[in-house]
């Protein structure tokens, strides 16, 4: 048999390592979140509103685009002049999160939204779409539903990992097909840390944002019900 030189060995070795290496690096450096980062966009906006008379470097969105979606950052506007390139782990560089603001109107506040949760909520309207109607299963609230997962094809049921406990949150559907991420585990969590007055029919997700990175993204307005003090969706 023909020896292969040590050197080859060594050479060769070196390329399936770093090989193996890079992919793990690119994956850390795009899915994710350092604060560091969100610092230097926020310092971004900040110098951008102060130079264009209080105007934010956002992208234009619906008036209906929920709150949490509707204003996400236009990394054109404010690279390379106030940053040098969006942040490895935007959207815009191949990333997994969206950098959104929050609180425009009084403390503009850069957050992210984990766009992982799409591709889960677009495959399950995708198939909605294919059976040419949603099965809805069971009723939470006023046009709220569980789905039976089943007839659309499913063997498990669909799940998203929340960016705020990394516990597994169920998805629930509205009366017009629209498919929402269920916050109440996260929410019920979040309301035995906060020192918040918490009151029955007003909207409680900002709660979710207080000690996170994250926004609460493709959710439903979630209030506290009167009886039983627990997160439930609010009834509009």
């Amino acid at each position: 048999m023909k020896k292969i030189p040590l050197l080859s060995i060594l050479v060769l070795t070196a390329i399936l390592i770093s090989g193996c290496m890079y992919p793990e690096e690119k994956l850390t450096q795009n899915q994710v979140p350092y604060k560091d980062q969100i610092k230097s966009v926020q310092t971004a906006v900040d110098d951008f509103q102060k130079d264009n008379g209080g105007i934010l470097p956002i992208k234009t969105k619906e008036a209906k685009t929920p709150i949490f979606q509707k204003y996400p950052i236009d990394f054109k506007k404010i690279a390379p002049k106030y940053i040098a390139e969006p942040p490895g782990n935007a959207y815009e560089s191949g990333g997994i999160f969206q950098y959104v603001l929050v609180d425009v109107e009084t403390n503009p506040t850069v957050k992210l939204l984990d766009l992982r949760m799409a591709e889960t909520i677009r495959d399950i309207k995708l198939r909605i779409s294919t059976n040419g109607y949603p099965p809805y299963k069971k009723q939470l609230a006023r046009n709220v539903f569980t789905l039976d997962y089943s007839k659309l094809g499913y063997k498990n049921e669909p799940y998203v990992v929340s960016p705020f406990t990394n516990q597994n949150l169920s998805l629930v559907i509205t009366g017009d097909a629209e498919v929402y991420v269920d916050y109440r585990p996260d929410i019920y969590q979040a309301m035995k840390k906060t020192h918040q007055v918490l009151k029955p029919g007003e909207d409680i997700r900002s709660i979710l944002m207080d000690d996170s990175m994250f926004v609460p993204a493709y959710s439903l307005p979630i209030t506290i019900d009167p009886k039983t003090k627990e997160p439930v969706f609010l009834e509009q």
